[in-house]
């Protein structure tokens, strides 16, 4: 083959391919139909609406969220208020002990199980009433002597066991103030009685009128 035709296709094949190398890339085509202006006005504001109502939403759903949760905190907190406030009360309650006697008789008679609790509550009340009863029908000496011989008998009683002499008053009365029915045999032994009112605290009404007797 002649060396001079194979220079020549060999540059001719060269231009071909520099020429080809050289010629940019045609860019896509975009279909202009579809087409908005990316920061259109009222796009701004439809997408600004949105927000302020999604936050909306969210506050609201929150609101009463916590809304729900401060109505069960507080009812949860009155109610403990409640509970405490009665077991206050129950604890600052008076208890009454009462002590039964045979016909005619001071003799003290306590249960073990009784006296040990009716002793500790006692010596830490700051006052305790003694009142004497019978199953008398009258106001009669011999029925007083007896109704105060018993409030007399338990006054020693607690004094034996501990407690502080003068926080107790011993009171009688006679007849009268039965607490069952004074014409039958159990009536009248729950009647000739002495009750033991023990004060948890010492009432306003007798803080500066009353003073224990000795």
């Amino acid at each position: 083959m002649n060396p001079t035709l194979v220079r020549i296709a060999l540059i001719a094949l060269l231009s071909f391919l520099l020429s080809a190398c050289s010629s940019p890339p045609k860019p896509p085509t975009v279909d202009e139909s579809q087409k908005r202006p990316a920061n259109a006005q009222m796009a701004v504001v439809l997408q600004v609406c949105k927000n302020d109502l999604q936050n909306t939403r969210i506050q609201a759903v929150e609101s009463d969220r916590l809304a729900e949760t401060t109505a069960a905190t507080l009812a949860h907190m009155a109610a403990r208020q409640q509970l405490l406030a009665a077991m206050q009360e129950k604890e600052m309650a008076n208890r009454v002990h009462t002590v039964y006697f045979a016909f005619n008789s001071t003799r003290v008679s306590i249960p073990a199980t009784e006296a040990a609790t009716l002793a500790d509550e006692a010596k830490a009340s700051p006052l305790v009433v003694l009142r004497g009863r019978t199953d008398g029908l009258s106001d009669s000496s011999a029925e007083s002597r007896i109704a105060q011989a018993r409030a007399d008998a338990v006054r020693d009683y607690l004094v034996a066991a501990g407690v502080d002499p003068m926080r107790i008053r011993a009171t009688h009365q006679p007849s009268g103030d039965h607490v069952a029915d004074n014409r039958s045999p159990q009536g009248r032994r729950l009647n000739r009685r002495v009750e033991i009112e023990v004060y948890r605290a010492l009432p306003m009404s007798t803080q500066a009128t009353v003073a224990p007797q000795p």
